[in-house]
């Protein structure tokens, strides 16, 4: 045992979050798609907190599941026991934000993917693996997924693993009122009560709202209801109070709540309650499974539910352990969370998905190049996209299939090979700037984010700015207003963004120069995901940049380095150079490989073949050069900016 810390077992389903806030569910016009079931959120949860966590769920073969099994690998979930269900479908749940107080719901569930769990699909090794075991209410609602709970539980306590419940109770979901009713919290059931209590006996840890303590306990009075849980159960008992935190009794039950043990609370305001109670529970269990006290556990706990209750979204909303410990170290600036943005900065930069440690990036994006040579060679621009599946087909051919290979291609001239690279595995940055505009003008526009909004949630967003820290005033306002803009929608539609800067193009560079560009735009609030950096000719310059960035945003992705249209000698250069700071991941390199080719194919000199071969020769070669001077090919780290 101790490969894992924590698994849960239950509910899995794709949410459908309305995008829109203070209306009704039916006047919803679009939908943003998140994980979601309890216990798969708290898998998320506890990930994002550093525990080692696995989940046990069914999902259906098709879009639905394997968004959801590629969210949680994403996460650092282990999805091993994550079931594929051939003949149902993964469940949904619809939700909005009404106001304050109405948070409106649908459950399609109806034979979904995760109620056909089973006693089968608990795997005794896998149990055995985990330090504690979470259960939740409504997979005890139905024998089938009842048996599939308590097997997981009894395993659980022959290994000596530690078992939690949430209660999670949803009356709809245990047959009590109708699909209208996916809000309701509570309705009284002796039947609902009676199952519940034959269970609970099995737990060390049970959580739930007085309402789910009313249900477990069977009874509407607080206190009584936990004296009838403590009756049956010498479980921790953990009541949430909403606002006021939670109480835990590790004994008898007190008279008043406010005799239990209790955490620090955290007074901010309510913008979506639900999901709330999942990244309570995530908190909760880190403390538990790290020996924490009950007080510093339940300040995990309820700072993680202020947290999630801020933002749009469940799963999503759940914080890191970096954001955790940031806002424990800084407090409360503003009680709108989600409008804090030092800490949304934070929150968005390490919960981001993926890792993408080297980058050997083919930039095939360039329009107003491409376009040149077809006119020289006499043919028609609609060449130049059959061109760009070629330069695709290349950085295919040398990807192999393997991580760490992306391409950068625009949707004017590229949009099939743009289409054929989606689902790859290749990191994929598509360009938004007039080719060669001073000041910047994009392609896209002018609502960037309506534009945005139609890109999918793997493509970065990158723009080039020839900006130089000398430029005049107007000429900065301009460009930094048009930065700003960009970089507020690409966050507003959750995708990553690339910022290019070639100060050398403008004016003389010194070794602060781009560093002095780099701090400009932190300045005014710009917090790139990836830099994408000219070569710098001295050690000092490149240590300046890595400063000026690591300074300002520690959780960065990082740099890469475009080429300039440099022979391979020159490229290699600078790669060596480059590649002393671990701060910069790779090369984003286009002319250089596709130069000559494109020319020779757009003329007719040469075929498809020939041309794809000509490009993945040097964009392997390329490859191997950075590789090499990484370290990566004799398993060298390369040298930390200092």
């Amino acid at each position: 045992m101790g490969k894992l810390d924590v698994i849960t077992i239950g509910r899995s389903s794709v949410d459908l979050y309305g995008a829109q806030v203070g209306g009704r569910l039916e006047d919803m016009r679009s939908f943003a798609k998140y994980v979601g079931g309890s216990p798969t959120n708290m898998a998320v949860g506890t990930a994002r907190l550093g525990l080692r966590s696995g989940l046990i769920t069914r999902v259906g073969d098709e879009h639905m599941g394997r968004f959801v099994r590629e969210q949680l690998a994403a996460e650092g979930v282990d999805v091993r026991g994550v079931a594929t269900d051939p003949g149902r479908l993964t469940a949904l749940v619809l939700l909005g934000i009404r106001d304050r107080e109405q948070f409106p719901l649908i459950f399609y569930r109806e034979n979904c993917a995760d109620m056909a769990l089973s006693e089968d699909d608990i795997d005794p090794a896998f149990i055995a693996e985990a330090r504690a075991v979470v259960a939740t209410g409504t997979h005890l609602s139905h024998p089938r997924t009842e048996a599939a709970v308590l097997k997981a539980l009894r395993l659980a306590r022959e290994n000596g693993a530690r078992t939690a419940l949430d209660i999670d109770y949803r009356p709809n979901l245990w047959g009590l009122s109708g699909h209208g009713d996916g809000e309701n919290r509570f309705i009284p059931s002796r039947a609902v009560t009676a199952k519940l209590q034959s269970t609970l006996h099995l737990f060390d840890l049970i959580v739930g709202t007085e309402e789910e303590f009313h249900i477990a306990g069977g009874a509407t009075d607080t206190i009584a209801a936990l004296r009838a849980v403590r009756a049956v159960s010498n479980a921790v008992l953990v009541c949430k109070r909403g606002p006021m935190g939670a109480a835990a009794f590790t004994g008898d039950i007190p008279d008043t709540l406010d005799e239990g043990l209790s955490g620090p609370g955290f007074p901010i305001e309510v913008f979506n309650v639900l999901g709330a109670g999942d990244g309570f529970m995530s908190g909760l269990l880190k403390g538990w499974l790290d020996d924490e006290d009950w007080p510093t556990a339940l300040k995990y706990a309820n700072a993680c539910g202020a947290l999630a209750v801020s933002r749009h979204g469940c799963a999503p909303a759940y914080p890191s352990w970096t954001e955790l410990q940031f806002f424990f170290g800084r407090g409360i600036r503003n009680p709108a969370l989600r409008l804090d943005r030092a800490l949304e900065q934070v929150h968005w930069a390490t919960t981001r998905k993926g890792d993408w440690p080297v980058m050997r990036v083919f930039a095939f994006d360039h329009r107003k190049q491409l376009e040149e040579k077809a006119e020289a060679a006499g043919v028609g621009r609609e060449r130049i996209g059959r061109f760009k599946e070629l330069c695709l087909k290349a950085a295919l051919e040398v990807a192999g299939g393997r991580h760490g290979y992306g391409i950068l291609c625009d949707p004017r001239l590229g949009r099939e090979a743009l289409f054929r690279a989606a689902g790859q595995g290749l990191w994929i940055g598509r360009p938004v700037e007039q080719p060669g505009s001073r000041p910047l003008e994009l392609e896209i526009g002018p609502d960037f984010g309506s534009d945005l909004a139609q890109w999918p949630s793997e493509h970065v967003v990158k723009v080039l700015c020839f900006y130089h820290p000398d430029d005049d005033a107007a000429m900065k306002a301009r460009q930094e207003e048009t930065v700003m803009r960009l970089a507020g929608a690409a966050r507003a539609n959750g995708l990553e963004f690339l910022l290019e800067i070639i100060p050398s193009k403008v004016g003389p560079v010194e070794d602060d120069t781009t560093a002095r560009v780099i701090q400009r735009f932190y300045d005014i609030g710009v917090y790139p995901d990836w830099w994408k950096l000219e070569p710098m000719k001295t050690r000092g310059a490149w240590a300046a940049a890595c400063e000026a960035i690591t300074r300002n945003d520690p959780h960065t992705r990082g740099i890469v380095v475009l080429g300039l249209e440099a022979p391979a000698e020159e490229l290699q250069a600078s790669f060596r150079q480059a590649a002393r700071f671990d701060l910069v991941k790779g090369f984003a390199v286009g002319r250089s490989i596709f130069g000559e080719p494109a020319r020779r194919w757009l003329a007719g000199e040469i075929g498809d073949d020939e041309a794809v071969g000509e490009m993945a020769r040097s964009y392997a070669g390329l490859c191997a050069a950075w590789d090499e001077a990484r370290g990566l090919t004799t398993g060298g780290k390369g040298e930390a900016a200092q």
